[in-house]
């Protein structure tokens, strides 16, 4: 898989295009390459591709990105890591810092939803595959209002939701993922993030799902457009399979037929 994505056809990135962001790297830039190859194949609008640098980007990694999405944005980390330390001092944000060292998933978070641009931001994670156009998430992209995100196939917030509504002061959104998670970056409130993230952590421990129990309780006050969990798939089966849905997101029990089959139908 690795190599077939660098052997793709290149994909355009207009700046007046349609933004999507993702939080990308060395491990991971030929998922990426696949979920972009795989969108616009199915799609006549045009993008405009933003790539936040996971902290594993080299010069090498970048000329790729170059040839194969030509007009993409890349963001660096040592850029990005800039242009945080003035929005979101260390000294007064120390739990996101500390997130961010250990945690990549919060970047997704801290790192785009800080950079300057659109009001609202689309992030997509790359282990996903498009089978149709999506005309729900092109539409929200064009007009956004409120949030949107795909609905999971079970709950993962790594947290309890009594714990989760007491922080947030709303009421919880049921199953968010966050494969495709679209928000004005103005509604996130810094102070309240590293605050929650203390009493979180402090009173139910760590969990690898923290970005996306954080992303629920930011849209918690927000009129959400959730996408349908009919067409937007999480972890499909060998139901899916069959079926043109609209978008896989390629996790848990998924990821076998992702690595093996998918990709191949795909090509």
């Amino acid at each position: 898989m690795v190599k077939a994505a660098f052997n793709l056809k290149p994909v355009i990135s207009y700046p007046n295009g349609l933004p999507l962001y993702f939080l990308t790297g060395e491990k991971y830039l030929y998922q990426t390459l696949f979920c972009i190859t795989s969108l616009v194949s199915h799609s006549k609008e045009r993008f405009n591709f933003i790539l936040i640098d996971d902290g594993s980007f080299n010069n090498l990694l970048v000329q790729k990105i170059n040839k194969l999405l030509p007009g993409a944005t890349v963001h660096l980390n040592t850029d990005t890591e800039t242009n945080l330390k003035k929005i979101l001092p260390i000294n007064r944000f120390k739990n996101l810092w500390n997130k961010r060292s250990v945690y990549p998933h919060i970047r997704k978070l801290t790192d785009i939803h800080t950079l300057p641009g659109p009001k609202w931001k689309l992030v997509l994670d790359s282990d996903m595959l498009f089978w149709d156009e999506p005309k729900m998430l092109i539409n929200w992209l064009k007009n956004p209002v409120g949030a949107t995100h795909m609905i999971d196939c079970e709950e993962s917030y790594g947290y309890t939701p009594f714990l989760m509504q007491e922080l947030a002061g709303a009421t919880i959104p049921k199953l968010l993922n966050v494969g495709v998670l679209g928000i004005k970056s103005a509604i996130i409130d810094w102070n309240k993030i590293e605050h929650w993230i203390g009493q979180l952590e402090e009173k139910e421990g760590k969990t690898y799902f923290l970005e996306q129990a954080l992303s629920a309780m930011i849209v918690a006050n927000e009129n959400c457009t959730v996408l349908d969990a009919a067409e937007y798939v999480v972890n499909p089966n060998e139901t899916h399979w069959q079926v043109a849905n609209c978008l896989h997101h390629y996790v848990s029990t998924s990821k076998k037929e992702y690595f093996n089959l998918a990709w191949k139908k795909f090509i």
